[in-house]
């Protein structure tokens, strides 16, 4: 099949909040255009959505993927789940030659020495052949690597440095986010009295501060659909990964500080294009920061489909696009709810893909 790319525009206004550190504790931080704004890692943003697949209500092993350092551990675990007469201790041996053929290094503590991604499918396949064959045989192992992608797996994929062949080319690009506007760091100063100090004892028992900003972020994703299909093996789960990830990237938020601030919000804009050429990022709306005493939503769509149009003098116009909006919109393409856009994205792509 030719190129098909799926872009996901996000604005999402998001109260004071630190919902992604860096190394001092303070809210991510970027210099675009000339001016701080405020940023959220793509991986922290990467890390919510996998936790939101887990939590799906239909529990498919294909949602199930793990990144750890436990793997080994994780296979000896399951071949004595397949067969109660195995002793740990030959379990272990056995999941240890298992990534020693695949030229994986493992440690002293039975660990691989870096973070592997590995789906649930793959641990099971593993288990079940080493548990099958008295010789472990290289190709195999690989061959059991190389499949059963979970769908972050697939969306995200994996580099295994130790052996690149077992490497999975990600599906899905995620931008950091980033505010369309300046931003100035502000610090909150608290204080913790005890609860059990004598009432003639003036003073806390704690005190402290706590750096947080509030912005309008602009996020961005896209999702090769024709890469999605080849690392899932099947057109019908990676439609339905579309679906799961279009909707678990919109409602998702990194958990950092939420009980400090109670942050969470909805989005207040999403377009969604469905494009055969390239992907397109749309922050270039923003390199010239919005500057408002009424708000920064509303302005920054109006720049956003300012910049949507303005692209298409560079790159072919979308063969779909979808907008979902409580505020203002200029386009037509608007659709009422989340479930609609949803579904109106799959039924799209799902046509795009037969057509092919």
């Amino acid at each position: 099949m030719s190129n098909l790319y799926l872009d996901i525009n996000v604005l999402q206004s998001v109260p004071s909040s630190n919902i992604n550190r860096d190394d001092t504790g303070a809210p991510k931080t970027a210099i675009y255009g000339g001016v701080t704004r405020s940023r959220v890692s793509s991986q922290s943003w990467k890390r919510a959505v996998r936790t939101a697949f887990k939590e799906e209500t239909d529990n498919a092993e294909w949602l199930e993927g793990y990144r750890t350092l436990d793997a080994p551990k994780m296979i000896a675990k399951k071949m004595m789940d397949l067969d109660s007469e195995l002793s740990l201790e030959n379990a272990t041996k056995k999941a240890l030659e298992i990534f020693k053929d695949a030229k994986i290094k493992t440690d002293k503590d039975n660990q691989t020495k870096a973070l592997l991604l590995i789906s649930k499918g793959q641990i099971d396949k593993l288990a079940k052949y080493a548990l099958d064959n008295e010789k472990i045989d290289a190709k195999e192992v690989k061959k059991a690597l190389s499949g059963n992608n979970s769908l972050d797996l697939a969306l995200f994929g994996r580099m295994v440095a130790d052996d690149p062949s077992l490497n999975v080319d990600a599906a899905c690009q995620v931008a950091h986010a980033v505010s369309t506007h300046e931003v100035v760091p502000e610090y909150d100063y608290f204080t913790a009295v005890d609860d059990q100090k004598p009432e003639d004892t003036a003073g806390s028992a704690m005190l402290g501060t706590i750096e947080y900003n509030s912005s309008t972020l602009y996020r961005y994703a896209n999702v090769n659909v024709k890469e999605l299909i080849n690392n899932l093996g099947s057109k019908d789960l990676a439609i339905k990964g579309i679906e799961l990830f279009v909707k678990d990237f919109l409602m998702t938020m990194p958990t950092g500080k939420e009980n400090t601030f109670a942050n969470k919000t909805i989005p207040q804009y999403t377009m969604i294009t469905l494009r055969e050429d390239t992907p397109v990022n749309l922050v270039s709306a923003f390199e010239e920061p919005v500057r408002s005493r009424d708000g920064y939503v509303q302005k920054s769509i109006d720049r956003l489909e300012e910049e949507y149009k303005d692209t298409q003098k560079f790159v072919e116009k979308p063969i779909a696009t979808f907008i979902l909006t409580n505020k203002d919109s200029e386009l037509e393409d608007k659709v009422d709810n989340i479930s609609n856009l949803i579904s109106q994205v799959s039924e799209n792509v799902s046509a795009k893909v037969d057509d092919e």
